[in-house]
């Protein structure tokens, strides 16, 4: 397992192995107008049903053809509105979708793009897809300013598989955030213009296998105060011992001291599950000398058979001062469920796949585009 803030671990990595894959993550939120968006690009689908299908089969010798992540990219974009489902896109697809800027930072599926202009440390967005399921075309620009960032290198190989490589590359813990996005509802031509401002995030994860192989679960968050901006990172590595490895990262924005804590003990309490989503701890503890934090899980944003999405609360203590109900996001991953062919089946539900029919997905968001008609949202 790697651990790095290393901006030059942005580029591509062009993985083929089978199962391997890269995704490059964008989050935001304004606080004012109660808006969260989160952008993501994949270079081979880590989620997709139809990816560890292949590459099951493939294993299996049912198939012979390489699971190639090529052939598995894809784009996600979910926008949020006081806690409210505005914006729920995925898709994948074959080679050609998807392609980068390497040797320089950046990527592209389709009229989706980010890029990285190094003189001026502006990360650059661009949104340009239709949503036929849902009746909606969508475009819009946003730009990530880094406020700050930190230097931080950790490599433990020796708990990893043999051979495999897992990486997360924390880039952006803190960016100032400005944009527009349109949505058009089709074909009324009904629309909304939404101007956004506010903070975001940003990082990097890649891996050699697919998740199930390497990583029994893992939760991560951010949280942004006048006083501290907090990163956290929990992963219990598949086949290692029950202590998971924990990092928590601390800006102090009076001071500007920066504070990265690797020895984290870590506890998780009040656990629960759902009929479609993995059992995990409501309430998250870190500790290292005289810093803790404790995390509450709260309002769901997003939640499948695999991973949910929280608005979080959380208490951080340093120095016996504490600063009580910061708010923040928080994630929950199990890869387990992707074993299954029963949670790959409605995982479907949620994926356009280029090229090729679904019947759970077309059956869902007919379902989702009448529950917007009914409540009049032509966005």
């Amino acid at each position: 397992m790697n651990i790095t803030t290393d901006s030059v671990q942005e580029v591509w990595h062009n993985l083929d192995d089978p199962g391997s894959y890269e995704w490059w993550y964008f989050d935001a939120e304004d606080e004012a107008q109660g808006l969260s968006i989160v952008f993501i690009w994949f270079a081979g689908f880590a989620f997709s049903p139809y990816y560890i299908s292949h590459y099951e089969e493939w294993k299996s010798r049912v198939r012979q053809d390489r699971p190639h992540p090529g052939n598995y990219a894809g784009f996600s974009c979910q926008l949020y509105e006081n806690g409210q489902e505005i914006l729920n896109f995925i898709k994948e697809g074959r080679d050609g979708l998807f392609d980068s800027v390497f040797p320089d930072i950046g990527a592209r599926f389709e009229g989706n793009s980010f890029s990285y202009d190094r003189s001026q440390d502006l990360y650059r967005l661009t949104v340009d897809f239709d949503f036929p399921a849902r009746h909606k075309r969508v475009r819009g620009t946003f730009s990530f300013r880094p406020r700050h960032r930190f230097d931080f290198r950790y490599d433990n190989d020796g708990n990893a598989v043999s051979g495999h490589r897992l990486q997360w590359l924390l880039s952006v813990p803190k960016a100032d955030v400005e944009g527009e996005i349109v949505i058009e509802g089709l074909p009324t031509g009904a629309r909304r213009d939404i101007r956004f401002g506010g903070s975001g995030y940003h990082d990097h994860n890649l891996g050699t296998l697919p998740m199930y192989e390497s990583i029994d679960r893992w939760y991560w968050g951010r949280a942004f105060s006048d006083r501290y901006d907090l990163v956290y990172y929990v992963i219990f590595l598949r086949g290692g011992n029950s202590i998971p490895l924990s990092v928590m990262m601390l800006n102090d924005n009076e001071s500007g001291l920066q504070t990265v804590l690797e020895d984290v003990s870590f506890s998780e309490e009040h656990f629960t599950r759902g009929m479609f989503s993995p059992s995990h701890g409501k309430t998250l503890r870190l500790q290292n000398g005289r810093f803790s934090v404790e995390v509450r899980h709260q309002d769901v944003l997003d939640a499948g058979p695999f991973y949910l999405r929280y608005a979080s609360r959380l208490s951080v203590n340093v120095d016996g001062k504490q600063l009580q109900d910061v708010r923040g996001i928080s994630e929950f991953l199990n890869p387990e469920a992707l074993q299954s062919r029963v949670m790959r089946f409605f995982t479907a539900s949620r994926i356009w796949r280029n090229g090729e029919s679904s019947v759970m997905y077309n059956g869902y968001n007919f379902f989702k585009h009448q529950i917007d008609w009914l409540n009049r949202k032509i966005f």
